[in-house]
């Protein structure tokens, strides 16, 4: 098996005729990292994800995971499929997008019935998963009856149910109070130290600086313009500055001026 979980060589992506969302991407992602995707709304972080979760693939290069060429063709082999899936867990922006039945206790134990597990392992999935997350007493509500941090521990409880070697995350905290936000930075450091691949897109500087090693940087332009060290790539100011990730402007306070700089969070 190839070193890296995933692999995209000279990889660009577009909607039909219209100008690519992604242009000559060379990335490799690998076993155990703790990634952030940073770049401003637009740059092309979202479809980067859905790329590795297998919803979306290349309309020129290479896409390769856990050692395969992935494409249409391959993802249409419903067992390959529920296998990538289960190795794959992806938490969208909005939590909503993945919520459907009437009682969260379903909601969780939906992806593990999918697997065809017996009834009492599934049982003891949704239970360990549930007191993980301390949801214990969401259970037999509703999801639409909950509150924005408590549908997104929902939708992790969805996602890390099911066991995922990668676990892919855009915009994770969007929505969320600081007392959640601490919860979820909390979560995944927990989850990377037991062995699990965590990849997340945001343009939440705060967000990368406290969960990941290692920083990838959109431009605009669609291009990966950086990779390193998440503490070197967000002292690079310029960096930052350039791809719409911060804003700075200077203006005088009686006798001197300074400059303030503001966050895109």
């Amino acid at each position: 098996m190839d070193k890296a979980v995933f692999s995209l060589k000279g990889v660009e992506f577009s909607y039909h005729d219209s100008s690519p969302l992604l242009s000559g991407l060379n990335l490799d992602f690998y076993y155990g990292d703790s990634v952030c995707l940073l770049g401003a709304n637009g740059s092309g972080k979202s479809t980067v994800l859905k790329m590795l979760c297998a919803l979306l693939f290349p309309t020129r290069g290479i896409f390769r995971a856990f050692g395969d060429d992935i494409d249409e063709a391959r993802m249409e082999n419903d067992r390959y499929a529920k296998e990538y899936r289960r190795r794959v867990g992806f938490v969208f922006q909005n939590s909503e997008a993945q919520l459907f039945t009437t009682r969260i206790w379903d909601e969780i134990a939906f992806g593990p019935l999918q697997l065809g597990l017996a009834a009492r392992d599934v049982k003891q999935r949704v239970e360990d998963i549930a007191g993980l997350l301390r949801i214990e007493d969401l259970l037999e509500r509703s999801p639409y009856r909950l509150s924005g941090g408590e549908k997104k521990k929902v939708a992790l409880a969805c996602v890390l149910v099911m066991n995922p070697e990668v676990l892919i995350l855009d915009e994770p905290t969007n929505g969320l109070d600081p007392k959640t936000q601490r919860w979820l930075i909390e979560l995944l450091l927990q989850l990377n130290k037991a062995g699990r691949t965590i990849i997340t897109a945001t343009h939440n500087l705060e967000l990368a600086h406290a969960i990941s090693k290692r920083a990838l940087v959109l431009s605009e332009e669609h291009r990966l313009i950086g990779d390193g060290n998440t503490f070197e790539i967000l002292s690079n100011r310029d960096l930052l500055i350039q791809v719409n990730l911060i804003d700075e402007y200077t203006h005088i306070h009686e006798s001197h001026e300074h400059t303030h700089r503001f966050i895109h969070a």
